[in-house]
């Protein structure tokens, strides 16, 4: 997320900047070829799409020419089934280089999964290969685990052993859970502070967490990294430039991962992750980039950013890239409890309306040919409410669901890159979600660097009106450096929005937990990112009752 403003177009050479595979891609077809953005796509899903495991020939890499602790990334789980949960890891003993410090030759790793910390009670093992072509990295899908039920899990390489994670699997998909307790983070730009947030998320007590996008920024990241104002270490000159290829990606992935409190907080818990735009480029819709780049040239920069985003994520196979393609979108669900239905609001959207400036509701944010899911994905949400019997649908996603409106007065401007741009994308999904009977709504947001708690209105402008749901807004974990309690526009939006329940510019993470009478969400903050270990504590509590929309004060 940053400040809107007129697209300007580049004229460099498409494949100039970008490995080799994607260079290759580039040369199959002359730019006079690429016609139309699903032509480009199909070239670049042909020519890019990863290697099948295995194929690549290489020699075997025997772990005891390991020269480090190749585990420096940590461990990571996600996605978490009822009988099964996705593993993570990736090895590189020299994180900060390219290639992570190995040589292109595969490495055998075993894992273990434990029914205790002491892994005296192993309930599944067995051996995974990391392979040079996903830059060593590991996604162990395990099967066959009990239901509901907390593990413990480890990998191992000749004599080095990784962290030990803690994950879990979700409840029987029938199974009358009485209660869960997740948290929901977003927006952790390393050049604005630690990832203190992480810390004391680790320390709590929750099933899961679902990061709501911007994992990592594109922007350079300077030797002393930026807002943290190294003075005991200098990172690489490779950092200090924005990420546009795949080696380029890999490492900034790399450099976020080494943080010793986000290590702590994906072995601590399971995540479900989507993304947002930074994971490629700000403000990105579709095929289209906010430099205004060529098509083909843009998509070959979106393959190489999704690629390495499936690579250092705990991600299952199902959602490995094609080229410049991944479906990401997804759904989970804990026991009749919950439904998670995860979206994707970059990859399929329509252009932002109105130049992605800041503008007042009009003909292009009412138009109903554009959207911000895609027309798959608003079909596959709104079949999955028709067909959900979970007493809450909790929809996890980027940008702000809710109006928003940035001043008072009838033609008040709004953001053209939430869905105040999309609005008949937002009016199809409150009615869809009315038509499939819906009570229970909850909305989960990142992208904006403050907590926001809305109720979601049949009539934003009618105060009067219906309450359909609760928008919960996340805020960052750093982006934006210290923020403050009250921003300075803070008594505006209060006024102008009337729907607003809750405004904090603090860094942190929000707290949701769910029983069968009840949604309460706690808004944790921390003083201060740009200096690191400041304490935590509760901004603010709501609660909305089952069957009955609507935040109410703690």
């Amino acid at each position: 997320m940053a400040p809107a403003g007129r697209r300007r177009a580049l004229t460099q050479d498409p494949s100039s900047r970008h490995d080799p595979e994607l260079r290759a891609a580039a040369r199959h077809f002359g730019r006079r070829r690429f016609l139309t953005v699903t032509a480009a796509t199909a070239a670049l899903a042909f020519g890019t799409n990863l290697p099948a495991r295995g194929v690549s020939g290489s020699r075997e890499l025997q772990a005891a020419r390991i020269p480090s602790d190749p585990f420096t990334l940590g461990v990571a789980s996600g996605d978490p089934l009822p009988s099964s949960v996705l593993l993570w890891t990736r090895l590189a003993p020299e994180p900060y280089e390219p290639g992570g410090g190995l040589p292109g030759q595969y490495v055998a790793v075993e894992w273990e999964v434990a029914a205790d910390e002491l892994f005296a009670v192993i309930v599944r093992r067995g051996t995974a290969v990391a392979f040079p072509e996903y830059n060593h990295s590991l996604h162990v899908e395990v099967e066959g685990l009990e239901a509901g039920r907390v593990h413990y899990y480890r990998f191992r390489t000749g004599t080095w052993i990784s962290d030990t994670g803690r994950t879990r699997t979700a409840p029987a998909t029938a199974a009358a859970v009485a209660k869960l307790t997740y948290a929901a983070v977003a927006c952790q730009a390393y050049h604005d502070g630690y990832f203190t947030v992480h810390r004391h998320l680790a320390q709590d007590d929750v099933d899961v967490v679902f990061h709501l996008g911007d994992y990592l920024y594109e922007y350079a990241v300077n030797s002393a990294g930026g807002a943290r104002d190294y003075t005991d270490r200098v990172l690489p000159d490779l950092y200090n430039r924005e990420t546009k290829t795949l080696d380029d990606y890999r490492l900034r992935y790399a450099l976020y991962k080494s943080d010793p409190d986000l290590r702590a907080v994906h072995a601590a818990h399971p995540f479900v992750v989507t993304w947002d735009d930074h994971e490629t480029e700000n403000n990105y819709a579709g095929a289209i980039s906010e430099n205004n780049d060529p098509p083909q040239e843009f998509l070959l920069r979106r393959a190489a950013a999704y690629r390495a985003h499936w690579e250092n994520q705990p991600l299952r196979n199902a959602q490995m890239p094609n080229g410049p393609d991944m479906q990401l979108y997804r759904r989970l669900q804990w026991g009749t409890l919950a439904q998670f239905d995860v979206l994707d609001t970059r990859q399929y959207r329509s252009d932002q309306a109105y130049g992605d400036t800041l503008h007042a509701p009009g003909p292009e944010t009412d138009d109903p040919a554009r959207s911000i899911t895609g027309a798959a994905q608003e079909k596959w949400l709104l079949d999955g409410w028709r067909a959900s019997r979970n007493l809450w649908n909790v929809m996890a996603q980027q940008v702000c669901f809710s109006q928003r409106k940035f001043e008072l007065g009838a033609e008040a401007r709004t953001s053209m890159d939430a869905w105040d741009g999309y609005r008949a994308s937002r009016r199809r999904v409150l009615d869809g979600a009315d038509a499939a009977g819906v009570e229970n709504l909850v909305v989960m947001t990142g992208d904006v660097h403050v907590g926001y708690a809305f109720d979601i209105k049949e009539d934003f402008d009618d105060p009067a009106s219906k309450t359909l749901g609760t928008e919960i807004v996340a805020t960052s974990v750093a982006s934006g450096k210290d923020g403050a309690d009250r921003p300075g526009n803070w008594d505006t939006y209060l006024k102008a929005n009337p729907h607003l329940k809750f405004y904090n510019g603090r860094r942190g993470y929000v707290r949701v937990a769910l029983d069968r009478t009840k949604a309460r969400a706690d808004y944790r903050t921390v003083s201060a990112v740009t200096t690191p270990g400041a304490p935590v504590t509760t901004a603010a509590s709501f609660v909305t009752e089952a069957g009955d929309p609507g935040l109410e004060p703690v």
